[in-house]
């Protein structure tokens, strides 16, 4: 009696591998025992190898699915995985193109730099050019005009009267001063100046040149040079100062003709209760808000130039015009001139010692006054032991070389 054989299709040949030949044989091998040996079979036997088939085709099912889902799962990782090396290289071929943007960018603003401190180099040196030029023509014109000098205060004394020869010394104020600028000279450590009453005296000791000078107890070598100046100046500086005429400055900008604001001008600077005359002449510049009036009579200019701001009244309003005096300046017999004082002489090479400054000048002096030494009436000394000072000479010509 044959065995009533069970039919299990797989899902997929796929299933089909997780079985091998062992297992097939396993569950045919009581089938095929008992086709051998004629055995019969129970029912029992039958619905225990049909249960058995179907525990292991669902747990065969189970294991399919969970090996799809695992590949479902895998599929997607991969999936995944692709996408964020594919967005990771475009990220990095972004911070490579950001890299050499921005290398390319620093490159170029250092070449701009590089450039803009060339050129600023360039036009600092351009300048430092021009001023040591204008340094060295400032430097050769002090030289040659060396005017600025201070001027002290002198008093003036009334000494005559002249009669009045031509109408120019009626209608201004004249004069003229002597100006000679005082030299300077410069000292420095170690070094004296002195002078003597006597020219004999300093020329006698300038050709011995030198000269031992005893000071605290111990011989001192000292040398007598001749006193070289800067260039000095003398000239005359004459002054013209109009009682006549009268600047005028800071004049409103009218929306009239020139000719009505001198006729205005005119109107006010006559009144004579504010110090005005009659006016002779009115010279009106526009552009430079400036006019010169000339009065009638001497003397007006004087009264008006006193209040300096002046009231200049129109019909709308009044104005405040600015009043200055007219002066005219020149120079006459300017002079320039070189020398050496025949009376003083430069002492160098003194040696520093404890003694303060007023001892060593007064042990020099005390050296140099005495006749056995060669020497004579001291009228000046002036001992420097530390730093520098700056000596000043007054112009005389009788007393320079």
């Amino acid at each position: 009696m044959l065995c009533p054989m069970v039919v299990w299709q797989p899902r997929s040949q796929a299933g089909l591998r997780g079985w091998g030949v062992a297992t097939w044989g396993a569950m045919l091998g009581p089938v095929a025992e008992k086709a051998e040996g004629d055995i019969p079979g129970t029912q029992e036997d039958e619905t225990g190898n049909v249960t058995e088939l179907e525990q292991w085709k669902g747990k065969v099912a189970k294991a399919e699915k969970e090996k799809a889902d695992l590949l479902l799962s895998k599929l997607a990782a991969d999936e995944d995985r692709r996408k964020w090396e594919e967005e990771l290289k475009n990220l990095r071929d972004i911070e490579d193109k950001l890299v050499k943007e921005r290398k390319l960018a620093q490159e170029n603003f250092q070449r701009y730099l590089n450039g803009q401190n060339d050129e600023l180099r360039r036009e600092i040196q351009l300048l430092k050019n021009k001023l040591a030029e204008k340094k060295a023509k400032c430097k050769e014109l002090a030289q040659i005009h060396k005017l600025k000098r201070s001027i002290s205060e002198t008093n003036v004394t009334f000494t005559h009267l002249e009669k009045i020869e031509n109408e120019d010394m009626y209608n201004n104020i004249c004069c003229f001063f002597d100006v000679s600028a005082n030299i300077p000279f410069g000292l420095s450590r170690g070094e004296a100046l002195i002078t003597f009453e006597e020219e004999n005296v300093a020329q006698e000791l300038l050709r011995k040149s030198q000269h031992i000078v005893k000071l605290e107890n111990a011989d001192t070598v000292v040398k007598a040079r001749p006193v070289e100046l800067e260039m000095g100046i003398t000239f005359q500086l004459h002054v013209k100062i109009s009682q006549r005429k009268i600047n005028v400055s800071n004049i409103p900008d009218l929306r009239i003709p020139d000719e009505w604001v001198r006729d205005k001008l005119e109107l006010n600077f006559s009144k004579t209760k504010l110090g005005g005359g009659e006016v002779q002449d009115v010279a009106y510049d526009r552009r430079s808000q400036m006019a010169l009036i000339t009065f009638a009579q001497p003397g007006v200019a004087n009264n008006i130039v006193k209040w300096a701001e002046y009231p200049f009244h129109t019909s709308e309003q009044t104005y405040i015009v600015t009043i200055s005096r007219v002066v005219e300046k020149y120079l006459e017999r300017f002079e320039m001139f070189s020398g050496i004082p025949k009376r003083t002489l430069l002492l160098t090479d003194i040696e520093d010692m404890a003694e303060d400054e007023e001892s060593i000048q007064d042990m020099i002096a005390i050296h140099f006054q005495k006749p056995s030494n060669g020497g004579g009436e001291v009228e000046y000394i002036r001992y420097i032991s530390e730093g520098t000072k700056v000596a000043y000479f007054e112009t005389d010509m009788e007393t320079v070389i």
